[in-house]
């Protein structure tokens, strides 16, 4: 290999960078811009089939990736908030979201990279304090980025077309289509990105061949590639759902089925596709029209997928069902149900599963507090001792959140305002732990209470069995609270926390008044005080959690 030759590569090896760079760095500013305009996005995800493929496609366009968009997909399906019809839905709309790129370079913007860049880089970097304008600048820049990799590449390849043996190559890709399409699954495999690998077809398709006129490799040239591209994109989907639960494995299949029968149904009609994609694009040049051939043919071909496949989602479930068998997975307490690293890069889904957890974690706490009751009430010493193993499990989960969210604060992709409803969800994960720590208190005042024959007069059981059933309505309204981000359960919390502290105090007094009457023992005196603050404790974090919902809202 010479020196120019190395020079060649690495030049288009830079370029090639340089898009990369731009299209994830412009999600990361498009995903800031949207704020919580994604979590609308995502409510639409869990619909019918038809709102599925409008979300997939939406959410792609702002994350400018279908695999991170069938990822999130895995992920959702994995954790049981979404079911595989849905999911499958969604990924059809994510591979119609993924043409965005391949048309917007069509329009030859690459012409204005560096105005994109300097405008954005003044916003981005001279805008700081006002959060939105340095999104936008931040998008802009990194567009500008994407398109002056696009122009390196273009560059590299225009001396391609003198080389014998490059030119060998695209003549055996034309007259063998199955060598286009490994060509392209094989390229999108390396570089992990459909939308670059399809950026290069369209520069090398740009590049005139040696009579100066028509394209180095011709549009039926380049369609087997372009399909190639489209199954090469799955292996993403693939990777993610290793480890995960079967839904996920057959998402996963879904998406392949569906990028390897579509190659398979139009790689027996290129001619005619073909002609039908020069039809209906601009007439010119070929080298001056070829690259938004290419970008209509990408769009016809997931757009024409998806009006086949969509009517055929039940099944494509009974498809991949066969192929991934069910396995009951066991799966312990402890075990997070929700959380998936793999959609860290996207914030807003990350966050939406760490809530689902939470709340996850919360439910277990509730039932927690009811055990704890019958444990005392009862001297029931066998839920004494569920009490004390839910509360080890607890201990573990809310572990594993933390770590999720600790890892969460270091991605770069947080806004401000994500970042401070990260360091709530991580108090709220400490007080729903610890309302479990004074389950755990109560029942250990059973297990005294029970080896030690203790009774309580019927008036004190009855002023505990008060306290619970307030205790419990918190911690329930705290639930719901972190689940629908509800302003009005918030509040009744504080509500109930002001009659939690009032209670209390009452009790108090009133056990005094029966300990100088002679209807209490001394000896009960000290869990009965103790129960009844440890129970207004629940109350208290409870009341925190309220405060961490309203402060995010």
């Amino acid at each position: 290999m010479n020196g120019e030759t190395l020079q060649l590569i690495m030049t288009m090896l830079g370029g090639l960078a340089l898009f990369i760079f731009g299209m994830n760095f412009m999600s990361d500013g498009l995903q800031k811009s949207a704020g919580d305009k994604m979590r609308s996005i995502l409510a639409m995800l869990t619909r019918n089939p038809l709102l599925g493929v409008v979300a997939g496609a939406l959410v792609t366009a702002v994350l400018q990736s279908s695999s991170a968009t069938t990822v999130m997909a895995i992920g959702f399906v994995s954790a049981g908030l979404m079911k595989l019809p849905q999911a499958i839905s969604i990924i059809l709309g994510a591979n119609i979201g993924t043409t965005i790129t391949a048309q917007l370079i069509a329009f030859k913007i690459g012409d204005y990279a560096w105005a994109f860049v300097a405008i954005g880089f003044v916003l981005y970097f001279f805008m700081k304090k006002k959060e939105i304008v340095s999104y936008i600048g931040q998008t802009l820049f990194a567009f500008g980025v994407l398109f002056v990799g696009i122009n390196i590449m273009g560059d590299t390849m225009k001396p391609l077309a003198g080389s014998p043996v490059f030119v060998d190559l695209m003549v055996q890709v034309q007259d063998v289509p199955v060598l286009g399409v490994l060509l392209g699954t094989v390229m999108t495999v390396i570089v992990q990105s459909s939308s670059a690998t399809i950026a290069v077809l369209q520069n090398l398709a740009s590049t005139a061949g040696a009579d100066g006129i028509s394209s180095i490799i011709g549009l039926e040239g380049a369609l087997p590639i372009l399909f190639g591209d489209n199954i090469g994109t799955t292996i993403t989907a693939v990777l993610a759902s290793i480890g995960a639960s079967v839904a996920a494995k057959r998402t996963a299949a879904a998406h392949v089925i569906f990028n390897l029968t579509g190659t398979l149904i139009f790689i027996w009609f290129i001619p005619y596709y073909a002609d039908f994609i020069e039809m209906i694009s601009p007439k010119g040049p070929e080298i001056e029209v070829i690259s938004r051939q290419i970008a209509n043919a990408h769009l016809c071909f997931n757009l024409l997928n998806t009006i086949i496949f969509l009517p055929l989602i039940g099944v494509l479930v009974k498809v991949v069902s066969k192929i991934v068998p069910e396995k009951p997975m066991d799966r312990l307490p402890s075990d997070p149900v929700y959380l998936d690293y793999n959609v860290l890069e996207q914030p807003f889904a990350a966050m939406h599963l760490a809530v689902k957890e939470l709340v996850r974690l919360g439910k277990m706490v509730l039932e927690m507090v009811d055990t704890s009751q019958s444990a005392l009430v009862e001297s029931d010493n066998t839920k004494v001792q569920k009490v004390m193993s839910d509360e080890n499990a607890v201990n573990d989960l809310q572990e594993k959140i933390v770590n999720y969210l600790a890892t969460m604060l270091t991605r770069e992709t947080l806004t401000e305002e994500q970042a401070l409803s990260v360091s709530n969800l991580l108090h709220v994960a400490s007080d729903i732990e610890r309302v479990g720590d004074h389950c755990k208190n109560i029942a250990e005042f059973a297990e005294e209470k029970i080896g030690n024959s203790y009774e309580f007069s019927e008036e004190a059981y009855t002023e505990i069995n008060e306290c619970f059933k307030l205790a419990k309505s918190m911690v329930s309204e705290s639930v719901t609270a972190l689940e629908s981000n509800d302003e009005t359960a918030a509040h009744n919390i504080r509500d109930l926390e002001r009659e939690m502290n009032t209670k209390e105090e009452m009790l108090r007094k009133r056990h005094m008044v029966r300990l100088n009457e002679g209807k209490c023992s001394p000896e009960f005196t000290v869990i009965y005080t103790d129960v009844i603050h440890n129970i207004e404790k629940i109350g208290d974090y409870c009341n925190n959690i309220a405060d961490a919902v309203l402060s995010d809202e």
